[in-house]
C-alpha cells in the first residue's frame, strides 16, 4: 500500500510539473497600470524580464490599443543593413530568446516618435503574430496639390501637421515639436492610389524645399522645374530609414503571422543573417486616409539562409520596394600581404553590418564583370571600426585579384518561396531577386510602377551581391507596370545588375518563366542581360491593354530583349514580333 501512494505522489507531482511546463504564459496585462494607457513600455519591458525568468512560451497581449513611447525604451546603437545607423530605442528588444510566441491577440500598437517597434537579435524559433502596428505622426509628410505655376505648387497639410519655416525652408513637427526631416518629393495619384504616371523623385539634397504660407492657409512650395496634377497627393519622403518595424539579426527560425504594418519610419521587416523566415497573411499597407505604408522597402533579407517563404501576403504603397533578397559585397581597398586584405564598406547602407567570420568561406568577384574570380577560407578577421577589416586568408590571394575587387560570403543562400501575395501602388519596382538557392515566385499579383521583377547585384555602386542560379516565375499576373518613372524598370521581368563590362559576364542563370499572365500597355515584357539559360513558354499569355490612365511613351517595341545572353528559348508567337503603335 506504501508503495502504491508513492507511485501516486510522484505520478501527480509529474503531472505538475508537466503542466507548469506546458504552461509558461505571460499576460501583458498582468504588468500594466494606470500609466500604462499613455506609455505601455514599461509594462512591456516587465513582461518581457518575466519571459525570460520563466523561459515562457507566450506572452499575450491585452487586445484594444496599446500606446508605446520611446522615453523608457531600451536604448542601442544598431547598424541595419539598407537602413541607417543610429543610437535607437525599440519597444519589444528579445535578445538570445528561443521559443517564444508574441501573441497580439488583435492588439493595435500605437508607438509615438522614433522607436522601433520589434527586434529579434540573436534569437531562435520566435513568432509573433495577430497584431498591428501604425505611428501617431508618420515619419513622411503628405500634402494635397491644390494650385500650380512654374516652378511651384501650392499645398494643402493636414490640420494635426506643425509647419512652420526656419529660413525660408518648410519644417514639419508633431505636436511635440520633434522634427519630422524630408529629403525628396514623389507625386502620387490621388484616384488610382498610385505613383502618378511618369513621375518622377524631385531630390532634397539641401533636406528641405524653399516655401512660404500663404493668405488662404496654403503652402507655397518651390523647386525648379516642379509641377503636379492638382488634386493628387505630393509625398514629402523620410530623410532617414531608422525604425524598421521589425529587425531580424542572427535569428534561426521567424514566423511572422496575420499581422499588419500601416506605417513604420524605415523598412517593415529588415532580417540579416536569419534562417529559416515564414512570413504569413503579412500585411504592408495605409489605413484610411493615407497613401503611404512603409517609407522604405515592404521586406529585405540580406546574408540570410535556410528558408524565406512570403506566402498570401499584401504590400502596397510602400515607398519602395515589396522585397529586396541579396548578399553584401565588400570592396578590396588594399592588399596588405599575398593572403592579406583591407575590406571596405562603401554603401553607407552597409556601414558596422559583420557579416564575414572565421572559417566561412567568400567569393572573390571581379567588379567589371561580377563573376567569380575564386573562393578562399577566412583564417582571421579583424574589425577596425565601422568601415574597414582586415582579412586573412588561409591561401594566397588567386590570381588576377586586383583592388576594387569585391568580397561576399559563399555559404549559404535562402531557398525563396513567394506565392499568393499581392503588389501593388509602391514607388519603384516590385521584387528584386539576389539569391543563388532555388527561388519559386508563383501565383502573385504585380502592378507596379517600375519592374515587377529585377535581377540586381552589383559590385561598384550598391554593392549588393547577386547572381541567381535557380529561379521559376510561374502562374502570376502582371497587370499595367512600368507606369512610373523611366529609371525603375525597362520591362516587366528584367536585369539591372551593375556590370561595366558584359560581354564576357554571364552573372545570372537558370531563368524559367512558365504559365504567366501579362496585361500591359507596355510591350516590354523581358529585357535580359548577361544571363545563361532563359526559357519563356508558350502557356504564358501577352494581353496588350489601352488604359485611358497609361500611354507608352518609350521606343523600344520589341516584346523581349536579350543582350549578351546565352541558351535562351522563347517559344512565343511574339518571340521576334515587334508592337506597332
Amino acid at each position: 500500500m506504501k508503495r502504491f501512494f508513492l507511485f501516486v505522489a510522484t505520478l501527480a507531482a509529474a503531472l505538475a510539473v508537466g503542466c507548469s511546463t506546458a504552461d509558461k504564459v505571460v499576460y501583458l496585462a498582468d504588468f500594466m497600470t494606470e500609466d500604462s494607457a499613455r506609455d505601455a513600455v514599461p509594462a512591456v519591458r516587465a513582461a518581457l524580464e518575466e519571459c525570460a525568468r520563466i523561459d515562457a512560451d507566450r506572452l499575450v497581449l491585452p487586445g484594444g490599443e496599446l500606446r508605446l513611447r520611446p522615453e523608457m525604451a531600451t536604448e542601442k546603437y544598431q547598424f541595419i543593413s539598407n537602413n541607417n545607423e543610429s543610437l535607437k530605442r525599440i519597444a519589444f528588444d528579445l535578445v538570445g530568446v528561443e521559443g517564444l510566441e508574441i501573441d497580439g491577440n488583435g492588439t493595435a500598437l500605437i508607438f509615438t516618435g522614433f522607436i522601433s517597434p520589434f527586434n529579434v537579435e540573436n534569437c531562435a524559433n520566435i513568432t509573433i503574430k495577430n497584431l498591428s502596428i501604425d505611428f501617431t505622426r508618420t515619419f513622411h509628410s503628405e500634402g494635397i496639390v491644390r494650385g500650380k505655376g512654374k516652378d511651384y505648387l501650392d499645398m494643402e497639410f493636414p490640420a494635426d501637421y506643425n509647419i512652420d519655416f526656419p529660413n525660408g525652408v518648410l519644417r514639419f513637427r508633431d505636436s511635440e515639436w520633434t522634427t519630422y526631416q524630408y529629403s525628396s518629393m514623389l507625386e502620387f495619384d490621388s484616384k488610382l492610389r498610385e505613383p502618378a504616371f511618369r513621375a518622377y523623385d524631385y531630390w532634397l539634397w539641401n533636406y528641405g524645399v524653399p516655401a512660404e504660407k500663404l493668405p488662404n492657409g496654403l503652402v507655397r512650395i518651390h523647386h525648379k522645374d516642379l509641377t503636379a496634377t492638382i488634386g493628387n497627393v505630393m509625398v514629402f519622403g523620410a530623410r532617414a530609414r531608422y525604425n524598421p518595424a521589425f529587425t531580424l539579426y542572427k535569428v534561426d527560425g521567424f514566423t511572422l503571422q496575420d499581422v499588419t504594418i500601416y506605417h513604420t519610419g524605415g523598412m517593415g521587416v529588415i532580417g540579416q543573417l536569419s534562417h529559416d523566415i515564414l512570413l504569413e497573411r503579412v500585411k504592408v499597407t495605409p489605413p484610411e486616409g493615407r497613401m503611404i505604408s512603409a517609407t522604405a522597402d515592404a521586406t529585405h533579407f540580406v546574408n540570410c539562409g535556410g528558408y524565406l517563404q512570403m506566402i498570401d501576403c499584401l504590400f502596397e504603397n510602400q515607398k519602395d520596394d515589396a522585397t529586396n533578397i541579396h548578399g553584401l559585397y565588400m570592396s578590396i581597398d588594399k592588399i596588405l600581404a599575398p593572403d592579406k586584405v583591407l575590406l571596405g564598406w562603401h554603401n553607407s547602407g552597409q556601414f558596422g553590418v559583420d557579416f564575414i567570420e572565421e572559417g566561412a568561406t567568400v567569393e572573390i568577384v571581379d567588379n567589371k564583370t561580377m563573376m567569380t574570380i575564386d573562393t578562399r577560407t577566412v583564417k582571421s578577421i579583424k574589425r577596425l571600426n565601422k568601415l574597414y577589416n582586415e582579412v586573412t586568408f588561409t591561401e594566397p590571394l588567386p590570381e588576377g585579384t586586383a583592388e576594387k575587387n569585391v568580397v561576399a560570403t559563399d555559404d549559404y543562400y535562402p531557398e525563396v518561396l513567394m506565392k499568393g501575395c499581392r503588389m501593388r501602388g509602391n514607388r519603384a519596382r516590385g521584387i528584386l531577386l539576389g539569391s543563388r538557392g532555388s527561388m519559386r515566385i508563383e501565383d502573385n499579383y504585380f502592378h507596379i510602377a517600375g519592374a515587377a521583377i529585377l535581377l540586381e547585384g552589383d559590385g561598384n555602386y550598391w554593392y549588393e551581391q547577386s547572381g541567381t542560379r535557380d529561379l521559376l516565375i510561374k502562374g502570376n499576373v502582371f497587370e499595367n507596370g512600368n507606369f512610373g518613372s523611366r529609371t525603375w524598370g525597362s520591362a516587366c521581368i528584367s536585369v539591372g545588375s551593375g556590370i561595366p563590362e558584359r560581354e564576357q559576364s554571364r552573372y545570372h542563370q537558370n531563368v524559367r518563366i512558365e504559365g504567366n499572365t501579362f496585361r500591359v500597355f507596355d510591350p516590354r515584357i523581358v529585357n535580359f542581360y548577361c544571363v545563361d539559360g532563359v526559357s519563356f513558354t508558350n502557356d504564358n499569355v501577352i494581353e496588350l491593354t489601352q488604359p485611358a490612365e497609361y500611354k507608352y511613351l518609350d521606343n523600344e517595341y520589341r516584346y523581349f530583349v536579350f543582350d549578351h545572353c546565352d541558351n535562351v528559348t522563347v517559344d512565343h508567337p511574339l518571340a521576334e514580333a515587334r508592337w506597332e503603335k
